[in-house]
């Protein structure tokens, strides 16, 4: 029996009133198909499939949808750090230009919806439950009788925001890549009017490669026919390959160089001019670009910071941060993931602070590094003397190190976007977000 979707409930006064419940009950849904097995069931586990499929599975997936990822404009941005804040100042500058915009990104901090944005507000609770009420049947079918198993959890995100971008009437898309590019979920568009990469340096070694040029091949994988691809990367060996892709594609290479502002600021400011963008258009949505848990102050006496980096590059810009800012002692909140590497992490920062509050973050779907293995690993950089404590509460990690810290230190949250999002919580709830849409 053919699959098809009926929007008319959409359209239904009932569903248009405000009900976080249902938000938080469709939340849920999506986050409990985790204890179901990616793959179909008669897939041979021991022989891993080639990762063609996850284009496979996502193009399967929308065309049960109706194919919601046709009849926009696209502009797709990936890279190792940065990706967010690019995609975002794009997306800023074709709203000031009075574009109807769409914008996906990843991961969220504290919210589910501030991974779907249509001009400056986030989707609506209620409008989130809605389709991912629509979608369930997709779900079911996919599951039953696809050749790919399930969608996962970041497919079914991408489904929702499409629908939603279509709904809106969105002209323009502006889609972060979730990992690496070429087997992403966001690949499976049609030739966007620009692609650009950020920059390359070593994340998600596991599943892009363990070396440099690995991981800029599987980048350069959103290069599409005809597109025009755009970059602030400046080492001639990975810059070789994103040109000989171009050339391979048909698309045409712009090596964006950074002379007075920062590259990010550069790269966005490159990309808005190219597809038509007015200056005045672009210099506002630039400036006005602000994102959650990015070097966040969100307290002073004691100053606090939230900050999302988790990865030897994304470190090495809070360093260059914290070391701006005027304070006594430098008390530290930190929390890894499982997959990263803590020693290109602690060799930057551990020996910055005073005090070090080991700890987890709660997120029932990624594995944090257990926090007495980060403190083992930590002991070759620790200054001497440093207090440091272990707690399994990232809450009760910062309740401990803002009660030591004196109205003249400074207390850094870092290492996890997970952890950032929990500590963000006690400064601005997701109940908050959920209401305004949007993030401060």
């Amino acid at each position: 029996m053919p699959f098809t979707m009926d929007f008319s409930v959409l359209r239904c006064p009932h569903y248009m009133k405000k009900d976080f419940d249902r938000f938080h009950k469709a939340v849920a849904y999506i986050d409990s198909l985790g204890n179901l097995p990616l793959f179909a069931e008669y897939m041979n586990p021991a022989r891993p499939p080639h990762p063609e499929i996850y284009l496979k599975r996502m193009r399967y997936f929308l065309k049960l949808l109706g194919n919601p990822e046709r009849g926009f404009k696209f502009v797709h941005v990936t890279g190792t750090a940065g990706k967010g804040t690019v995609s975002t100042m794009i997306h800023n500058s074709l709203v000031e230009d009075g574009k109807q915009c769409g914008l996906f990104t990843s991961p969220y901090v504290v919210s589910p919806i501030e991974k779907i944005q249509v001009g400056d507000l986030y989707i609506a609770p209620d409008e989130f439950a809605n389709l991912v009420e629509k979608i369930k049947p997709a779900v079911d079918f996919a599951y039953r009788a696809g050749k790919f198993g399930r969608p996962s959890h970041f497919e079914i995100y991408f489904a929702v925001a499409l629908l939603y971008f279509k709904q809106k009437k969105c002209e323009w898309v502006v889609l972060e890549v979730g990992c690496g590019g070429r087997f992403d979920a966001t690949n499976v568009i049609p030739s966007p009017e620009a692609s650009a990469v950020t920059c390359i340096d070593y994340d998600h070694t596991e599943i892009l490669g363990k070396t440099l040029r690995k991981i800029a091949y599987d980048k350069a994988g959103v290069i599409k026919r005809g597109s025009k691809f755009f970059t602030t990367e400046n080492r001639m060996s990975l810059l070789k390959i994103f040109e000989r892709v171009c050339r391979a594609n048909g698309a045409s290479f712009a090596r964006v160089k950074a002379k007075t502002v920062d590259p990010n600021q550069a790269l966005a400011e490159a990309v808005c001019g190219d597809i038509g963008i007015s200056e005045e258009s672009i210099q506002k949505g630039v400036m006005r670009t602000k994102l959650p848990a990015r070097f966040e102050i969100v307290a002073r006496h004691p100053l606090v910071v939230v900050d999302g980096a988790h990865s030897r590059i994304k470190i090495a810009h809070t360093v260059s941060c914290i070391k701006k800012l005027k304070f006594k002692r430098l008390l530290l909140v930190v929390a890894l993931a499982d997959n990263k590497d803590s020693h290109d992490i602690f060799k930057q920062i551990i020996h910055l602070a005073d005090e070090i509050f080991f700890t987890r973050f709660a997120t029932p779907d990624r594995k944090p590094a257990p926090p007495a293995r980060l403190l083992a690993e930590s002991r070759k950089y620790l200054k001497i003397g440093v207090r440091t404590r272990i707690f399994l509460d990232s809450s009760d990690a910062l309740a401990e190190a803002r009660r030591r810290a004196g109205k003249n230190d400074c207390v850094l949250i870092t290492g996890s976007f997970f952890l950032a999002g929990e500590a963000r919580k006690h400064w601005f709830p997701e109940e908050k977000i959920l209401k305004t849409r949007q993030s401060f």
